[in-house]
């Protein structure tokens, strides 16, 4: 059921649906990973439902990879409840710190700005994580999960507020016991404030943050389902046949 107010209702998201999606090849060589079919629908569809339901009614969709056939099929968004406006990552690559920033300058987001990881299926109350990053007076906020290395490697050490966070980390280091949930709040003013020329990968504007004590946390319970990798895939088919 689609709320009818939320604290997620003033926050808009940006998508991050640029991706070459290489490890689904062949199958996102001729469809972009947001829109593999998924319990008979494209994904994008599953994901913008999720976000309406829970509140959300602005999205920025950054494409990169065959984003007008994301366009094509998504529109205006208004058919799954939100409405949706692109961000193409045009000739230059962006990486995702720099996707992010293009749609919210492009765009003229201000103050909190959500941010989804676009092929991530989640469990999570939005209105709870805004009211979490509120409360924190920081400049970010994460969620994660306590996946202590079941569904990837875990990446992130948590005691209310993101201690570490690495994604990109060598070893096995026994306090990371979290994982990155796929969902994150910005102030949009640490997203302007990215270099404007070059990659930038937000993972490592979050894990500079963590450093300096500067990320908040929210611990998710419910198991995240990623659309990346053919296991994961099958996985939320599985998930959503059950419910």
């Amino acid at each position: 059921m689609v709320r009818s107010s939320s604290p997620a209702a003033d926050v808009p998201f940006v998508i991050l649906a640029g991706g070459l999606g290489t490890r689904m090849f062949p199958h996102t060589e001729t469809c972009p990973k947001l829109l593999l079919p998924v319990a008979g629908e494209p994904f994008a569809a599953h994901q913008l439902r999720w976000l309406a339901d829970e509140g959300v009614r602005q999205v920025v969709i950054a494409t990169g990879h065959l984003g007008s056939m994301i366009e094509e099929y998504v529109g205006d968004g208004s058919r799954f409840g939100v409405a949706v406006s692109y961000a193409p990552d045009g000739p230059t690559l962006l990486g995702t710190g720099g996707a992010v920033r293009n749609a919210v300058v492009g765009h003229g987001l201000g103050g909190t700005v959500g941010v989804l990881y676009g092929d991530s299926y989640l469990s999570v109350d939005i209105d709870a994580v805004v009211a979490a990053y509120r409360a924190s007076g920081l400049p970010a906020l994460m969620v994660v999960y306590r996946n202590r290395g079941a569904f990837d490697r875990s990446n992130a050490a948590f005691d209310g507020r993101l201690v570490r966070y690495d994604k990109h980390r060598d070893g096995n280091d026994p306090s990371f016991e979290l994982i990155d949930y796929g969902l994150s709040v910005f102030d949009a003013g640490v997203l302007t404030a990215l270099p404007p020329d070059g990659p930038v990968d937000i993972a490592e504007v979050q894990a500079t943050l963590s450093r300096a004590g500067q990320l908040a946390g929210f611990e998710a319970t419910e198991r995240f389902y990623e659309i990346g990798s053919p296991e994961g895939l099958a996985a939320l088919e599985a998930a959503l046949a059950a419910r």
